[in-house]
């Protein structure tokens, strides 16, 4: 009995340190790569102040996705909330101590726009090879400042404000011009199948097509569409077509990215679309690519499939921003 009894324990402490270690690579699979000192971590400036969605919890949830990863550090520089507030004089940044900008301000519904000394340095900083993402309702701002319009490709616009693109079946690009169809507009927000175009190197090792919660898809998004590169799209119940979900524009040296993934609304509490594992994995992969760095976030385990969307738990709200 012994020797059977010693068998067993060995056994079993064989099995127990077997699921540990596939616990422990589990674990070390879906955790993004850290930087290291050949590899410093990217200086990621997010500008907020105003827009028609909650921009208080969306720069609360996007620290709370990035800062853990070990592969960014985040400055945060808010905008006066009205035309009328005080500290404009005093709203300055310098973009260029930062490799990524992420814009989240929306001037719709009578915010305020940028001092045209902040336009102008912005407009510099991205045409002299800085990185923008342009987060949700970002892609929504500023219709009336054109080379604004030149770095997102696409907008919220109306049909009078530039050309659409849809994507048909056979996955061929189509423009239409400006003054056909409709305004831009979006359908309930839905788990919606994103469907990639290409193999870009943010998308690279994702399924060709994946499911993503709550996402609003842009229908008729407006502008000049010129050196754009869309990277997925969706279909949307509407107005029976595909459109672009994600897309990318060369501006100057620079590299733009606008999605419509993010939507945070007023009152929107730990949204599952930004609690969505490819969502997440899409965000820290590609700042990686607008600061020219080599994507090296993996593939986790949890990313979701074509017929599932995957919702990870609670993102945790740095302390600072609560």
């Amino acid at each position: 009995m012994g020797k059977l009894s010693d068998m067993r324990s060995t056994g079993s402490t064989k099995v127990a340190a077997a699921l540990g270690t596939f616990a422990l690579l589990l674990f070390l699979f879906t955790q993004p790569m850290a930087a290291t000192p050949s590899q410093p971590r990217i200086r990621v400036l997010i500008l907020d102040g105003f827009s028609n969605h909650d921009w208080h919890q969306t720069t609360a949830l996007l620290r709370g996705i990035l800062e853990p990863s070990g592969l960014f550090t985040v400055s945060i520089s808010t905008a006066p909330p009205t035309a009328a507030s005080p500290g404009w004089e005093q709203w300055r940044q310098n973009f260029s101590h930062y490799d990524v900008v992420i814009q989240t301000c929306n001037d719709i519904g009578g915010g305020p726009s940028w001092p045209r000394e902040v336009r102008i340095a912005f407009e510099n900083y991205v045409r002299n090879g800085g990185g923008v993402l342009v987060f949700h309702s970002g892609n929504n701002a500023f219709p009336d400042w054109p080379a604004y319009n030149q770095m997102i490709g696409l907008g919220w616009r109306n049909k009078q404000q530039g050309d659409a693109i849809t994507i048909n079946s056979s996955e061929r690009l189509l423009r239409i011009p400006s003054g056909q169809g409709e305004n831009t507009g979006h359908d309930g927000r839905s788990d919606v199948v994103v469907h990639r175009l290409g193999d870009d190197p943010i998308h690279h090792g994702m399924p060709r097509a994946w499911k993503t919660p709550t996402l609003e898809i842009y229908y008729y998004a407006r502008g000049p569409a010129k050196r754009m590169r869309v990277l997925s799209y969706g279909y949307d119940q509407h107005t029976r077509m595909n459109w672009p979900l994600e897309w990318t524009v060369r501006f100057g040296r620079g590299r733009a990215y606008s999605s419509t993934f993010g939507h945070v609304w007023k009152g929107d509490v730990q949204p599952p679309s930004l609690r969505c594992a490819g969502e997440q994995t899409l965000l820290l992969r590609t700042l990686q690519w607008l600061a020219r760095r080599p994507v090296t976030v993996a593939i986790p385990a949890d990313f979701p499939t074509e017929a599932a969307t995957s919702i990870r738990p609670e993102i945790q709200i740095p302390a600072s921003a609560q």
